[in-house]
């Protein structure tokens, strides 16, 4: 028999093999995953282990009934997987989603059936919710539905900027909040597109990364509620509907099939302008919840491959959210990944912070793995290579890996060791200044064992969970109550203090106190070793009146108030003025060459020089850093000194070559202004003793005495 070559060739248009009700049709792109648009028609893949039987559903926009039902043939499935191709489809006039056959069986964790409409995973967009905080028309019986999205946004000569990791300055961020209130200025207030009108202040800040909480497509409106009167939601987002769509609700315009055209523009113009896009992924659990909750996307394609199950087909919660993805499935590992390289791909993000990470470190009887396979891959994907790899490294049940989270050389983490032990030494604890050296200079007991270097500990005094910095000072127990949980919900251990009034005061020395206590953290995050982050509006004090946990809170409580940063100026040019010393003085965030002199890269000096010594009343710490500058040109020396006491104490600082001298560029003590001479107003004694005013941070350089 003569070979007949039947693969269509460059020029040539693929040719109908069937009709199915009146729709022509052929087997699609099987290595092409969700609806993917071809020259004369649009391919349709999905993936299922168990299903007996596959239909896809075609339905006119905002249609709740299909207006055709094409079933694929059984010469159209090769493995797991459907494929087809329906000729002669208009993206924009159709909708899709899938019903899947098999068999029902929940004490096996199978539930298919038959009549349920299915979103697909791959969906690059989701339907029914484009305006914020609307319910679906069709209530309780809304169903997800898909539509094919044309990527053709022109990136240009853009490139990813691969900051390297320990020179990041991030600054996390809620989209919706940070422009949402009428102070904002913005023209389109609590989108994206304000959010990109908002890049000439975050240049001006200094900051050099976002990290934006879930932009994935999720549903506000799941658990919404009343409580005295104000709509409450799920406002944060870790809820996540579809892995692969942004979430439309974000969009200040209708995109339909050009669905995060708006979201790259603000990507786009934040490279341009040197800030990279880190993105705060969902990937423990899903909108599916337990038991009772919906079925409309991996529990009816393989529930009991996607979700880690107990032995009689019950969901294990190690996410607090109802279920658990079951990440170490080569199926869901696949999807992990595909979703991954998608959004640098397709988006250009440049790194990722994986929320309750540890669930990805546990198999699929949920029990924490020495080497889990999809934290390997991750690391080690050719795509993924150079983007950034940050975990939330535990989980609600538990699992507690800070320090020991699977890395591969590649993943970093959130240091919560960093956020509770600095926060205790700032405010005063006893015990507490030895934990708060370390922590400072670089979480070495947790990270140079695992030789993870000086990008492993993201140090973070604030973020979306918990107090912000502010109220850190201001509150010394959360005030949850409108949330509706008798201030039941959020963390009961914050580590704050709130200078001796609880909330609002009129007393200006508290209010001073306040102040400085926000300088002192800020002042120690910036010279502390490691990529440091903080959460957006710390710069000028806004404030959650004392709400831990404001996830649900979709109004002032959650909005930054921008009025704020007139009436915090100087707290907010005081960040301004650290961010551009810590890139400035690079000592401060890696190693460098050794300085002439022959001072070590860090030393201790507490109390008097090289001094390394605490007890448990210490509550005065000096720290040097030493090394040659960026440029190899100069000596870079920089001495931070913290008094966490409520009475002043004095320092000694070591001694300098004589050509050097010491030179104050912060004492929190005094107000910040752009030129002041903060030297002038620091009590020096003898040349090389300082007296530090009580709760006070200072900073120093040494430089040519000359000068």
């Amino acid at each position: 028999m003569d070979y007949v070559d039947h693969r269509p060739q460059r020029g040539i248009k693929l040719q109908p093999l069937d009709e199915i009700n009146g729709f022509k049709v052929r087997p699609g792109f099987y290595n092409r995953d969700g609806a993917a648009a071809a020259s004369n028609g649009v391919s349709f893949t999905l993936h299922s282990h168990g299903a007996t039987s596959c239909t896809l559903l075609l339905f006119h926009p905002q249609e709740t009934e299909p207006f055709v039902k094409l079933k694929f043939p059984e010469s159209y499935h090769i493995g797991n997987t459907y494929s087809m191709l329906v000729f002669d489809l208009k993206i924009e006039e159709f909708e899709y989603a899938f019903q899947l056959d098999g068999p029902y069986d929940k004490e096996k964790g199978l539930l298919f059936d038959k009549n349920n409409i299915l979103l697909d995973p791959y969906a690059k967009a989701v339907t029914g919710q484009r305006n914020w905080g609307e319910r679906p028309e069709e209530g309780e019986n809304f169903v997800y539905h898909a539509r094919v999205v044309e990527n053709n946004f022109d990136w240009g000569n853009i490139r990813q900027l691969e900051i390297p990791l320990e020179d990041l300055v991030i600054y996390e961020m809620h989209v919706r909040g940070f422009t949402k209130h009428d102070s904002s200025g913005v023209t389109a207030k609590g989108t994206y597109e304000g959010l990109r009108q908002k890049i000439p202040y975050l240049k001006d800040l200094g900051i050099n990364a976002v990290e934006l909480m879930p932009i994935f497509e999720f549903d506000e409106m799941e658990n919404a509620r009343i409580v005295e009167g104000e709509q409450l939601y799920n406002y944060w987002g870790y809820n996540t509907v579809c892995f692969f769509a942004p979430n439309t609700g974000y969009s200040s315009v209708v995109e339909h099939n050009h669905e995060g055209d708006e979201l790259k523009q603000l990507i786009y113009e934040l490279k341009e302008n040197g800030i990279e896009v880190i993105l705060d992924v969902v990937f423990n659990h899903t909108a599916e919840g337990n038991e009772d909750g919906p079925n409309f996307s991996f529990k009816g394609i393989d529930n009991n491959i996607y979700y880690i199950l107990t032995p009689d087909g019950h969901y294990y919660n190690f996410s607090g959210c109802g279920n658990a993805l079951n990440c170490n499935h080569p199926m869901t590992r696949r999807f992990i990944i595909d979703c991954l390289r998608y959004w640098v791909t397709e988006y250009r993000v440049d790194g990722f912070r994986f929320d309750l990470a540890s669930i990805l470190a546990r198999d699929q009887t949920g029990e924490p793995m020495a080497d889990p396979p999809i934290l390997q891959e991750i690391a080690c994907d050719s795509i993924l290579g150079k983007v950034k790899l940050i975990a939330e490294a535990w989980d609600a049940a538990g699992l507690y890996q800070v320090g020991h989270f699977p890395a591969y050389n590649r993943w970093s983490e959130w240091n919560g060791k960093y956020r509770d032990d600095l926060r205790r030494f700032l405010k005063g604890d006893e015990g507490m200044a030895g934990a708060a050296i370390t922590r400072i200079t670089g979480s070495r007991d947790l990270y140079d064992s695992l030789k993870r270097g000086q990008s492993a500990s993201v140090n973070f005094l604030t973020c979306h969970d918990g107090f912000t910095l502010y109220d850190l000072y201001s509150y010394n127990v959360k005030h949850n109550e409108k949330n509706g949980w008798n201030n039941t919900d959020g963390d009961n251990n914050g580590n704050s203090w709130n200078c001796g009034a609880e909330g609002e005061t009129s007393d200006p020395e508290i209010e001073k106190l306040r102040r400085r206590m926000v300088k002192n953290a800020f002042v120690t995050l910036m010279c502390s070793r490691g990529p440091a982050m903080f959460y957006a509006g710390d710069e000028f004090c806004n404030t959650q009146f004392g709400n831990n946990n404001a996830y649900c809170q979709d109004n002032i409580i959650s909005w930054l108030d921008w009025s704020r940063q007139e009436e915090y100026e100087e707290i907010h040019d005081f960040f301004r003025y650290m961010i551009a010393f810590r890139k400035k003085h690079t000592v401060l965030r890696k190693p460098m060459k050794m300085v002439e002199c022959g001072f070590p890269d860090i030393s201790i000096h507490n109390d008097y020089p090289w001094n390394a010594r605490i007890n448990y009343t210490s509550r005065l710490i000096g720290i040097m850093y030493a090394g040659r500058n960026e440029e190899d040109t100069a000596d870079d020396i920089v001495f931070y000194g913290m008094n966490a006491y409520w009475k002043p104490l004095e320092i000694q600082l070591p001694s300098l070559p004589e050509h050097l001298r010491w030179r104050v560029c912060v004492n929190t003590f005094v107000e910040y202004a752009d030129g002041k001479d903060i030297e002038g107003e620091t009590d020096f004694q003898y040349g090389s003793r300082l007296k530090v005013p009580p709760r006070t941070a200072v900073v120093l350089v040494a430089e040519e005495a000359w000068m």
